[in-house]
């Protein structure tokens, strides 16, 4: 029977758990290598409660599958991870399937790389990372956290801010079968308070191990998931959610050689919604006024009826930021592989296919005429007008404005591989080489559809059967391709001189992204016209300045060296790490940057580059374990972007210099057999050197915003929490609790939101064996026990004031765990 999956180890069994354990890297190599070198002496490895600190020379933390287990079933693993010091997380709901703000030290999540058993998840255009399309965490060994620093085999270009490693759990070898039923509601002040809907959440959760069929190590898990609930917040959204996974897992020999592959599928329905100014969000909990988180759009609605001989024009019925869509089809094919070539010769093999199929946008004015250029008339994207020279309606005439939606549309292949070879020089000493491969083909688009009557969408990917214009082409508001491509060599050195362990590590990324940009640039924030099959003469004439459509092909790279060591005092353990960092600019600086191509030959945006320093100390016996670890960075050429999600786009600007500094801190202690409990804690300051210039004055003088000093906004300044356990026969009980500092909202630093409580209850009863060998457990999770009214995420702005979520309300949920 192989429960343990869905409930993990009671409290009680927790101590007598603590063997040898890798220290929790990202790749099968990485895996291999730090367990056989850094964790040499085995007494002191191993996790107090789900917490594990490996002795690394980098500031590491692991979260198991005992605390895992504990969180909301269904809950993305960003949500878990803020119980890791120096992250904060912000969800936009309590469930989980809906998305979320996320930092690592200040480092906003384009920055840090979260991998799935070494397939990189951050997007290849813009490194964004989607919290709602993350695994269900039923199927995880556990989450690893680097905070500031990557693996020396890292498939990244942007992770200068850290890595979130997520593991799959090894198929079991006995057959067995896992079941969860999850009912819960919002529980809330102010809750229909204004309207009166439903917001009950449910989800359901199986997965089946095969056990070893064939005798020889031959074994599988496959798992099935859905989720449905109302958005917690309006009277529309609808969160539907389908998930799929599997593991095949094959043990070769008896030294820990295998080959696995595993396969993942995740489809997601969701509309945006709880989007407000900073500075209403603000007001609102100002005047304690918490019904003001629900409210209520203009739902359901009628587009204008077509009349012929008539300029009809969009009444704006499903024009609602909440209606908007943001569906999303994604999916992979993860391998890893162990092989003992020699002896002390082993060569690790992790190949990876992805796709993704997305969107996110909403209602548009379509045109039924044309746009005019030196007496030429064109159909397309023009001046930010959808022209399409053609009867959109149906009335008979092409006068009018018509009611349509223009999502911005995505779909990626990327393929993967890391490999290593490791060799075993003493049992105390190691090296290895490793090949990092990344290509991903990005297509960016833009495809159009005509409203229905009641402002929906017929079909959530327009680009299935988009609108075409009177010129045979379908009309896109943007139309690019590029080819990210990612060959890293990394070489690294471990080896232990009796207490002391020495780390040398060196990465050399090549990093190229080709463009094709196949519209015309009008500006350098990026604005686009794009129009087909018609003579470009006449526009051009008329838009000198405009920037044709243009391949180029852009190139980076960069040593990155990785230092480190750690000295052991008996239980106490002194370490220090330097890594230096490379991000690369996203698609979206690079296509800004085409406005320069017919001006000037060197248009190529710069990269970020990061100089980190770790230093700390470990104290690690028997039932506690504690990390104290001080950082500072030095971040050069620091790029800022904020998302405006009215516009649908970002805006990129650049602060310079800026130093980065504070310290992490977390104790786990196990006072007795059926008692936990965790703290944790962290600082986190900024300062940006110079003032960034905003432009040119009416005079030509350059006009600048004073940053100089100030620090970054979106980011708490600091956070600390805590979290308890304990079992009281087949009862257990768990609290946590979280502060969240104050956050700046822009970089000038004249305007803040105050620092916010989180307090979750989760409760597990065992109900036993209730017949034939079969387990049950109730499982109850209260979220934001006192309903507490808090700013979300937001991702700061340079001098005023953007847009943020408002934070998700009291939520409960029970859940019934079924396994034999």
């Amino acid at each position: 029977m192989k429960f343990k999956y869905l409930l993990a180890a009671s409290v009680v069994s927790t101590a007598s758990a603590m063997v040898a354990a890798p220290a929790a890297a990202q790749s099968t190599g990485s895996i291999d290598f730090e367990d056989s070198v850094i964790i040499v002496s085995g007494a002191r490895a191993g996790d107090v409660g789900g917490v594990e600190i490996p002795d690394t020379p980098k500031a590491k933390q692991v979260l198991g599958e005992e605390i895992i287990r504990r969180q909301r079933p269904g809950q993305t693993v960003n949500d878990i991870v803020n119980l890791v010091p120096g992250v904060s997380f912000q969800n936009n709901d309590p469930w989980g399937s809906s998305g979320g703000s996320f930092t690592i030290r200040g480092f906003d999540d384009s920055r840090i790389s979260q991998t799935l058993d070494g397939l990189p998840l951050n997007d290849s255009g813009n490194y964004a990372l989607y919290t709602n399309q993350q695994v269900d965490p039923e199927i995880l060994e556990e989450i690893n956290v680097n905070l500031g620093v990557t693996d020396v085999d890292s498939p990244t270009a942007s992770a200068v801010g850290g890595t979130i490693n997520i593991r799959t759990r090894e198929p079991a070898d006995d057959f067995g079968v896992t079941m969860t039923l999850t009912a819960g509601d919002i529980f809330a002040e102010g809750n229909n308070e204004n309207y009166d809907r439903s917001r009950l959440y449910g989800r359901g959760f199986v997965m089946v191990d095969t056990g070893d069929i064939t005798g020889m190590g031959t074994k599988a898990f496959v798992s099935a998931s859905y989720v449905r609930y109302n958005n917690p917040f309006n009277n529309y959204g609808v969160v539907d959610k389908q998930q799929y996974n599997g593991r095949i897992w094959q043990d070769i020999g008896d030294n820990g050689d295998f080959v696995s592959v595993s396969g993942h599928y995740n489809q997601n329905r969701n509309n945006f919604f709880g989007s407000m100014f900073v500075t209403d969000i603000i007001d609102n909990i100002e005047a304690g006024d918490k019904a003001s988180r629900f409210y209520e759009i203009n739902y359901p609605c009628q587009v204008d009826a077509p009349t012929a001989g008539v300029a009809d024009v969009d009444n704006n019925c499903g024009a609602e930021f909440d209606r908007r869509f943001n569906p999303s089809n994604t999916g992979n094919i993860r391998g890893s592989s162990r092989f003992t070539l020699a002896d002390g010769l082993i060569l690790t093999v992790d190949p990876s296919y992805q796709y993704v199929k997305a969107n996110g946008g909403g209602d548009e004015e379509l045109l039924e005429g044309t746009r005019t250029y030196n007496g030429v008339e064109y159909t397309g994207f023009l001046r930010g007008g959808y022209y399409f020279g053609r009867d959109l309606n149906g009335d008979g005439d092409m006068l009018d404005e018509v009611t349509g939606n223009d999502p911005s549309q995505t779909r990626t292949h990327r393929f993967g591989v890391i490999a290593g070879l490791a060799y075993e020089i003493t049992p105390d000493h190691r090296v290895r080489l490793s090949y990092t491969y990344d290509d991903a083909n990005h297509r960016q688009t833009g495809q159009t559809s005509v409203a229905l009557a009641n402002g929906e969408i017929a079909d959530v990917f327009p680009i299935n059967n988009p609108e075409i214009t009177a010129d045979g082409f379908a009309l896109n508001k943007r139309n690019r391709q590029s080819y990210a491509t990612l060959h890293q060599v990394s070489g690294e050195y471990r080896g232990r001189f009796g207490d002391f362990t020495a780390v040398l590590g060196l990465r050399a990324p090549f990093f190229s992204r080709e463009l094709n940009q196949f519209c015309y640039t009008t500006s350098a924030s990026g604005f686009v016209d794009c129009f087909e099959n018609q003579d470009p003469t006449a526009y051009e004439a008329a838009n000198p300045n405009a920037a044709p459509p243009i391949s180029v092909e852009y190139k980076y790279d960069k040593l990155l060296p990785n230092v480190g060591a750690v000295y052991e005092f008996g239980d106490v353990s002194v370490f220090a790490n330097y890594a230096k960092g490379l991000s690369v600019p996203g698609t979206d600086e690079l296509y800004d940057s085409l406005f320069f191509s017919n001006k000037t030959d060197d248009f190529q945006p710069d990269e970020e580059t990061t100089d980190s320093f770790d230093v700390g100390l470990r104290f690690q016996s028997g039932n506690v374990q504690a990390q104290i670890a001080g950082w500072y960075t030095k971040y050069s050429n620091r790029r800022a972007t904020a998302y405006d999600p009215i516009l649908d786009e970002s805006i990129t600007r650049n602060l310079g210099q800026v130093d980065k500094y504070g310290i992490d801190g977390s104790v786990m202690f196990q006072p007795t057999n059926n008692t936990l409990l965790y703290v944790f804690g962290s600082i986190n300051e900024s300062e940006i050197q110079d003032d960034v210039q905003l432009g040119v004055d009416a005079a030509g003088n350059p006009t600048f915003a004073p940053t100089a000093g100030k620090n970054e906004s979106g980011t708490p300044l600091w956070s600390v929490g805590a979290r308890g356990q304990i079992a009281l026969g087949p009862v257990e009980l768990g609290a946590q609790v979280k502060h969240t500092g104050k956050r700046w909202v822009n970089d000038i630093n004249d305007l803040s939101v105050d620092g916010y409580t989180l307090v979750d209850l989760d409760v597990r009863v065992r109900l036993g064996e209730y017949f034939n060998g079969k387990d049950a457990a109730l499982q109850f999770n209260v979220t934001n026990l006192f309903d507490e009214f808090y700013v979300g995420g937001f991702g700061g702005d340079l001098d005023g004031v953007g847009f943020a979520q408002m934070g998700p309300p009291r939520a409960a949920t029970v859940s019934l765990i079924l396994g034999y």
